[in-house]
């Protein structure tokens, strides 16, 4: 291997690289161990021939060189590789030099298992690993085990040699051209099982598609494939997730007589030479390949493609409304974050209650996207999903599938996932209400959850209040399930509202009252949170009724308000959602009183004064007109969010067309009427009411006289449950 040409290439592969979008994370660095070490990782792309080296050297401060399919060394593509330090399958003397700079440490080795691209990422069948390819199926290859088992053979015949027979030492140092002083003796090969998962993968055709395109004459279909896939990853953006194992020893492997004898023997052995060990080596070497290939197909990274697309080719029925499918999904997603052993990409990690309303990160969207675009499924006039079963399931040919049927290649690199694709071929088959009852089920208990842990983690002993203040409540209705989401106000907790709730359930009303995360545990816990974390307590509760209701309302106090505004913004189109409701609502952060914040100026100046990590930290004293419920200590960090939150519901206002009820304090301290009658004005509703109370306080849905804003919200509800 030509030195200054592997590190000037590499430096050319760092160039290209740092222009692409794609986002490479490496996750269990922890895992690679000193000493000579193999990386057998996972293969469907060109692309990680070329940068996963150029990542594990950085990582290992040692040179990464690569045995890749000898189809990939052709044109200036496989001279680029080449010199990045890739060897060909068919190199004649690949596996001297590759035992050679393992015992001298002078490099490290990736190798692909499957020997070549698995375009179709169809790899498990029947419980068994087999690779699919054009000369037909075959279990995967035994080289990174072959390899490693060669080089610890010799490196344990080197050190035997070098006391028992110095002259063989000296041969065998000959035979692999080393200096006494550079051999190893004293480290292990270890193999590091290595996954690397895509998200999105998308096809189509880029400016590097069009550009190669153009300079080759008459390009193959296998080619322009390739150059869409990964041209496509590059220049789009791609999540690249790559997963390092536990590192696997293989001097363990070598423990038998016969091994133990062919290491001893004094008599001569080239490297070719046949052996008595030969057959325990190449059944050790099956037994070690097993092992890795599980564990690097146990850390696939699962994503959102992947469950839509099982979910699509297993579902139930050819005929799918998409809200089933992102309910379905909903449940899966929630399902994979409480398992242990199965990694999920980062976008799992959270809520995906934004599946349930407006798809706002286009999970559903993109997949829908691709899934129509290539045929498997078609919208009917009403929007529901009918899937095209014969392509759905099409295999289609080795090299194209990528572009054929991305929603195959998806359910293909699952499928050794079998916990995974077992709950998800369940929940799939499963009857609608059953997966409702499931929702519901389970976002009751999350709620519950989530308080008790967050209360446990911030409670502050004369502070805190106690749990029956905070903890997220539902009161059950008559069989009409007619539900009623309500939303207390910022600082506040479940029991502000709870007075209302009452009320409604004397009506028949099945109410739920969520916790807004931050709240009724501590202010340190609402100076960690984001408005967005707010947003996603009350899509959680919206689900949460959905799932049992038939018909729905949602309202709210104070900022609360605000939030189950900003709610029906996005769920446009929910007809279940008979209308809305907003009690004391701010139009923007002016419209806070003194007493809530400080003057607009003193506000600017802070922000301005203070560091993020420090704005977390300060609090302005509260003096609720509820302290048995609200916190005292008000987090400037809260108020800044306050602010965020309606700014980006202002301009949504307008896209407000159920009917709509406002109720306001005529001379509320802390909220400006001025500012929930903007509200009104700008909401689109035709059918809208604005009710003005002549109180004194913010607080009116507690204390003297609140039955009276309780009365005109029944009677709201009463004239527009039939929608």
């Amino acid at each position: 291997m030509n030195r200054f040409a592997f590190h000037s290439t590499g430096l050319a592969i760092k160039a290209i690289y740092d222009m692409a979008r794609a986002r490479v994370n490496l996750y269990g660095e922890e895992n690679i161990p000193d000493g000579s070490v193999i990386f057998a990782v996972n293969h469907f792309t060109r692309i990680e021939t070329i940068f996963l080296p150029l990542h594990l050297q950085k990582l290992t401060g040692v040179p990464v060189w690569s045995l890749a399919d000898a189809a990939l060394f052709k044109g200036f593509v496989g001279d680029f590789i080449s010199e990045a330090g890739a060897v060909s399958t068919r190199d004649p003397d690949r596996d001297r030099l590759m035992v050679k700079s393992l015992l001298t440490g002078e490099a490290n080795w990736v190798i692909f298992p499957e020997g070549r691209m698995v375009k179709t990422k169809k790899i498990y069948e029947n419980g068994e690993f087999v690779i699919r390819a054009e000369e037909g199926p075959h279990p995967p290859r035994t080289g990174a085990a072959t390899l490693g088992l060669r080089t610890e053979f010799y490196r344990e015949r080197l050190k035997v040699m070098q006391e028992k027979k110095p002259e063989e030492y000296l041969r065998l140092l000959a035979m692999f051209g080393m200096e006494a002083s550079e051999a190893r003796l004293d480290q292990a090969t270890s193999i590091v099982p290595v996954n690397i998962t895509y998200y999105p993968l998308r096809a189509r055709e880029s400016i590097i598609s069009r550009i190669t395109g153009s300079l080759l004459d008459n390009p193959s279909t296998r080619t322009l494939e390739e150059l869409m896939t990964e041209g496509s990853m590059l220049l789009d953006g791609v999540d690249v997730d790559v997963r390092f194992g536990k590192p696997i020893k293989v001097r363990p492997y070598l423990k038998n007589p016969v091994v133990a004898w062919d290491i001893a023997t004094t008599d001569p052995i080239n490297f070719d030479d046949p052996i008595n060990s030969r057959d325990v080596l190449r059944e050790a070497s099956r037994t070690l390949m097993k092992a890795y290939m599980r564990a690097i197909y146990s850390m696939t990274t699962v994503n959102h493609d992947h469950i839509f697309a099982l979910l699509m080719m297993r579902h139930r029925s050819d005929y799918i409304d998409p809200m089933d499918l992102k309910t379905r999904a909903f449940v899966v997603s929630d399902w994979l974050r409480k398992q242990i052993g199965i990694y999920i990409h980062s976008s799992l990690e959270d809520s995906q209650s934004h599946l349930l309303t407006d798809d706002r990160y286009e999970k559903f969207s993109n997949i829908m996207e691709v899934a129509e675009a290539k045929g498997v499924v078609r919208r009917s006039e009403e929007g529901d999903i009918i899937r095209n079963t014969e392509l759905l399931g099409d295999e289609g040919q080795f090299h194209t599938l990528r572009i054929q049927n991305p929603l195959m290649v998806m359910a293909n690199e699952v499928e050794p996932l079998t916990d995974f694709t077992a709950f998800v071929d369940q929940v799939a088959r499963e009857p609608a209400a059953q997966v409702r009852r499931r929702i519901f089920g389970l976002l009751m208990e999350k709620g519950i959850n989530d308080f008790t842990k967050d209360r446990e983690a911030f409670f502050i002993d004369g502070e805190t209040k106690p749990a029956e203040i905070g903890s997220p409540c539902l009161l059950k209705g008559d069989e009409e399930r007619r539900g009623v989401l309500l939303v207390h106000g910022y600082m506040a907790a479940p029991a502000e509202v709870r007075g209302l709730a009452d009320e409604l359930q004397r009506h028949g009303y099945w109410v739920y009252m969520p916790r807004l995360q931050g709240h009724g545990t501590a202010p340190e816990d609402l100076a960690e949170q984001r408005y967005l974390n707010w947003v996603v307590s009350v899509e959680e509760g919206y689900a949460l009724l959905k799932n049992m209701c038939d018909t729905l309302f949602v309202g709210g106090f104070s900022m609360g308000a605000g939030l189950a505004l900003d709610l029906v913004t996005r769920i446009a189109g929910a007809d279940e959602v008979k209308g809305v409701f907003a009690v004391a609502p701010p139009m923007k952060l002016q419209d806070y009183s003194s007493r809530f914040v400080p003057a607009v100026d003193t506000w600017n100046a802070l922000m301005k004064r203070l560091r993020i990590d420090r704005v977390r930290k300060e609090f302005i004293e509260n003096r609720p007109e509820n302290p048995h419920i609200n916190y005292a200590r008000n987090p400037v960090s809260g108020i800044r969010e306050i602010d965020r939150l309606m700014d980006q519901l202002a301009p949504k206002l307008g896209e407000i067309s159920m009917p709509a009820l406002i109720v306001q304090s005529a001379r509320d301290p802390v909220v400006s009427p001025k500012g929930s009658r903007k509200i009104f004005d700008r909401i689109a509703s035709e059918d809208k009411e604005y009710r003005l109370f002549n109180f004194s306080r913010h607080g009116i849905l507690l204390h003297e006289g609140s039955e009276k804003v309780y009365r005109a919200v029944v009677e709201f509800l009463a004239d527009h449950r039939q929608g």
